[in-house]
């Protein structure tokens, strides 16, 4: 009786949890802009605290959510609760039988059944420790790469493993190209987050950036939520900012999972040390639980899609900065970092790109296919092994926001049989010391997925040499040739939109 009052525990907070944020970068201009003008920011990876949640669940978690993303990102039918109820039910039996509900670290704090109580600490995680203190072997850093060449003979890093299970925000070094902020990891490689201020005095306040959608939102002073009000965070309104001025029009965001609604507002907005003054966006009076609970690490989301899906029905702040003559083109560029190289590198860049990031020659243009205004390429090519997959036709979504490759089933299975895994209707599987070689081909140019993007988590927490979560997974999305790819394959990458010429660039990383 015990087991199953935990089960149904988890299974509710899970229902309760979680918020997907995804930027979907665009394809710049066919070449790179000088520095005048342009604005990078670090992105920083969120990660909420659980320790006592087995990794597998919260996988099933980010499986779910890309799958309600998606269906809304394409007009299609999302899965059911039920369906989605389902997944999660199937995890916990599978986890029932084998290893179980929980797994502990050295330092446990609460998880994800626990989180809407726990005020949890997102600091920095630096010199070998995390944000609550854990320390991080010295030796277990994974040495980086540009993307495809690492290698995984020794499974799964215990930088990643440790992330997954104690969370906290690894914090972006500064970038040292003007204009640039950095973008903080959520735990392993989970999400991206970079700082702005607000207000008159300027405020700092934690983004999620989102690509994935076009509007921008902040927390209001008066912000409520089913737990009273809308957590810990910075809030913005007449009390914080003399320069506030709020409106009458009322505006509502639902994403892959939760929603916001509130009011327009304008206020100054800086964004890498360049303001917008009298800014149009969003506060809100009301959130959902997943963004109102305590322990999610960012204040507000920016959507970063073409402003035609926004649902305030304003211009989203990169098309500002460019109406304004702030910034010279609507770009923004992305540099996604991974958690075991430990470089910290990650950045945001509005109105060109960090030609330090990228090698130059590299750099391909392909337009944008999306009808809807999300950032969505054809792939020319998908190969494992330096082999043709077989599999034509597909295009990708490209997602900052998502932290995991999610396809169709049969496309799912045919590319984990290439690369030696293994795939049902529920989840993929792959063995943690893959050294296979899965390269998608935008614009004629070849994009390699490193091996370790390939594996996420052990099914065995304890075994990091074992059989692993894949970062490919199944999605039902009512269509046999869209794909919904995320930071597995954009950490590969050097990522750029350009709202101007509708286009979306890539280029291979350059060696740090």
């Amino acid at each position: 009786m015990q087991q199953w009052s935990l089960i149904f525990f988890v299974l509710n907070a899970y229902l309760l949890s979680f918020v997907l944020a995804s930027a979907i970068p665009l394809r710049a201009r066919d070449r790179t802009p000088s520095n005048s003008g342009r604005i990078t920011l670090p992105l920083k990876r969120f990660q909420a605290a659980r320790t006592d949640v087995h990794p597998q669940l919260l996988m099933q978690q980010y499986i779910n959510r890309g799958s309600k993303r998606l269906s809304r990102m394409t007009g299609r039918q999302e899965p059911s609760e039920h369906e989605l109820r389902s997944a999660i039910h199937k995890r916990l039996y599978i986890l029932e039988g084998g290893q179980g509900l929980a797994f502990k670290s050295g330092n446990t704090r609460g998880g994800m059944a626990a989180a809407h109580g726990h005020h949890g600490s997102y600091g920095a995680m630096s010199n070998g420790t995390t944000t609550n203190g854990t320390s991080i072997p010295s030796n277990s850093t994974m040495s980086g790469g540009s993307g495809g060449t690492s290698g995984n003979n020794t499974g799964v890093s215990p930088i990643d493993i440790q992330a997954a299970s104690t969370g906290g925000l690894t914090v972006a070094k500064t970038p040292t190209t003007n204009g640039s902020l950095g973008l903080d990891i959520e735990a392993n490689d989970v999400a991206y987050i970079a700082t702005i201020q607000i207000g008159t005095p300027a405020t700092d306040f934690k983004i999620l950036m989102d690509s994935g959608s076009a509007d921008f939102w902040v927390g209001g002073e008066n912000c409520q939520s089913t737990l009273g009000g809308c957590g810990n965070h910075t809030f913005l309104g007449t009390q914080s900012s003399s320069s506030f001025v709020t409106s009458n029009t009322k505006f509502q965001v639902t994403y892959g999972s939760g929603a916001v609604e509130g009011t327009i507002c304008q206020d100054q907005v800086s964004i890498g040390g360049i303001t917008l003054s009298n800014h149009t966006f969003g506060i809100t009076t009301a959130e959902s639980q997943q963004f109102a609970d305590p322990t999610a690490p960012f204040d507000g989301l920016m959507g970063l899609a073409l402003s035609t899906l926004s649902q305030q029905n304003v211009s989203t702040p990169v098309e500002s900065l460019a109406s304004n003559g702030l910034i010279p083109a609507a770009i923004t560029s992305f540099k996604i970092s991974r958690l075991a190289d430990q470089l910290n590198d990650g950045e945001v860049t509005f109105g060109g790109l960090d030609s330090t990031k990228f090698v130059a020659n590299s750099l391909v243009t392909i337009p944008n296919v999306s009808q809807k205004g999300f950032w969505e390429g054809s792939i020319d090519a998908i190969s494992i092994n330096g082999a043709d997959s077989g599999l034509t036709g597909r295009t990708a979504v490209l997602d900052t926001g998502t932290t995991l490759m999610l396809l169709p089933q049969s496309d799912a299975q045919q590319l984990m049989q290439g690369l030696g895994g293994t795939c049902d209707t529920q989840q993929c599987t792959i063995p943690c010391t893959t050294n296979a070689s899965l390269a998608l081909t935008f614009g004629g140019s070849s994009f390699p997925i490193d091996p370790r993007d390939l594996a996420t988590l052990p099914i065995d927490i304890n075994n990091p040499t074992g059989d692993c979560v894949s970062g490919i997974q199944p999605g039902q999305f009512g269509t046999a040739t869209e794909w919904l790819v995320g930071d597995v394959f954009l950490k590969n990458a050097y990522f750029s939109t350009n709202v101007n010429n509708n286009t979306i660039s890539l280029a291979k990383l350059s060696t740090p």
